[in-house]
């Protein structure tokens, strides 16, 4: 486990990313995308699990601009109150950006074969289905991401594998709005959309207050045969 320095695109400066290396290499990368509480400890604890499927993983701080190395949970009404609001002065596009960066950084790591994905949850969730529309990463795996519908319109350009993972009972996501996005990755041949009845926003976050064990596994049992399959 270490902290590496990632220069952004625009010269604005460079951000930290937390970094984990598998036991074997050379390996595939993952690019772990924060929710709005910043590189937790429950994505730092997430990364270490990626890492021991035998992946390099970098978790890159997206908040940077706003406020460097923000580390909150999810227990208290106070770090909900920071988080929202990170979260509504976070501008995506310049999150992609910074992605977009990590993905070039990670394939010039020493021990990376060359092959990236992202996956991400909530906020990251939403960035990593962005980045299947407009990165080249070779796979994107996108867990609870909020407003989905509104990327539709871009589901073309998608030519990558992308999993879904959508709650049946997500307090963030309307039902209307689940139904459009299964309807309409049904019959994308690089899209798979799963849904886990009984399981609300956030089903898989470790040590969270929604923790879904069954979910959880399910869910991540089909990530890691999908980041095996793409980034082996």
């Amino acid at each position: 486990m270490a902290s590496i320095k990632i220069a952004a695109t625009d010269g604005s400066g460079s951000f930290d990313t937390y970094l984990v290396e598998p036991k074997h290499k050379p390996a595939g990368a993952v690019i772990l995308i924060q929710e709005i509480f910043g590189v937790n400890k429950s994505m730092r604890e997430t990364a270490e699990q990626v890492a021991d499927l035998g992946f390099m993983v970098l978790a890159p701080d997206l908040f940077w601009r706003q406020q460097p190395n923000v580390d909150i949970s999810d227990k208290s009404e106070e770090e909900w109150k920071q988080a929202f609001a990170l979260m509504n002065g976070f501008d995506q596009q310049k999150g992609i950006d910074d992605l977009k960066a990590t993905v070039a950084a990670a394939r010039a790591l020493p021990g990376c074969n060359g092959k990236v994905g992202t996956m991400g949850y909530c906020l990251g969730g939403r960035l990593a289905f962005m980045m299947a529309e407009q990165s080249d990463a070779e796979i994107n795996v996108s867990y609870y991401g909020v407003g989905l519908d509104t990327l539709l319109g871009d589901l073309g350009r998608v030519s990558k594998p992308l999993l879904v993972h959508i709650a049946d009972e997500d307090n963030f996501f309307p039902a209307e709005g689940r139904a459009k996005v299964v309807a309409a990755t049904q019959g994308h041949g690089l899209v798979r959309s799963y849904v886990y009845p009984k399981a609300d926003h956030a089903f898989a976050r470790v040590g969270g207050t929604h923790w879904d064990g069954r979910s959880a596994v399910i869910a991540n049992g089909r990530s890691a045969e999908a980041l095996v399959a793409a980034l082996s």
